[in-house]
């Protein structure tokens, strides 16, 4: 790979790579591709717009979980025009593969929500365990309004009491990774999503 000095520093020229990758392995498991990015930021660029119409001139926190949504939630700001807080919660359901069913809370919201108009921002609802969780915390919170939009919505393994509001894909109930979605800490890189190898 070539290397050019530019005023002291170190720059490496990337060779833009035309041919996506098709499957990746990760740890043990084949993953085969499912989204493609492109299309991802299509729907990106569709919700903002969405939001746009709705929450343009309120007080507006997003609110994103990590670490899943970090991709979605920088990508979804690109497109949004108005004025708007956002914060971070950290939430923990998944070993593995496996939703355990159980929330562990690994980084509370440090703002305060008191009449604000509130989205909180996932990468995936699965069986909505989370969602409810988090929705139980921000109701005591005394918003003006609380609404969820979420990358991916897998309707056959939802179990929970509130789907989310806004969806980018409803999916099937296959493990997915990419584009923030992990398998163990690693895939939250590739832009594109892939399904796991049956």
């Amino acid at each position: 790979m070539p290397i050019r000095k530019v005023t002291g520093f170190t720059t490496f020229a990337l060779q833009k790579k035309t041919d996506r990758m098709q499957s990746v392995s990760l740890h043990d498991k084949e993953f085969v591709l499912y989204l493609e990015e492109d299309k991802i930021q299509k729907a990106i660029e569709k919700m903002a717009k969405t939001l746009e119409k709705e929450y343009a001139g309120k007080d507006v926190v997003f609110v994103g979980v990590l670490n899943g949504c970090f991709r979605l939630i920088a990508d979804l700001m690109k497109y949004i025009e108005f004025e708007a807080e956002v914060n971070f919660i950290k939430l923990s359901s998944y070993r593995g593969t496996e939703s355990t069913g159980k929330i562990s809370d690994l980084m509370s919201l440090n703002t305060d929500l008191r009449n604000k108009h509130v989205i909180v921002l996932e990468d995936i609802v699965d069986t909505g365990h989370t969602l409810d969780y988090l929705r139980d915390v921000l109701k005591e919170k005394e918003l003006a309004s609380l609404k969820v939009a979420s990358l991916l919505f897998k309707p056959d393994a939802f179990m929970g009491r509130h789907k989310p509001d806004y969806v980018a894909f409803e999916i099937p109930n296959l493990f997915v990774v990419g584009y923030g979605l992990d398998y163990d800490g690693l895939g939250r890189n590739l832009n594109d999503i892939y399904q796991i190898k049956s």
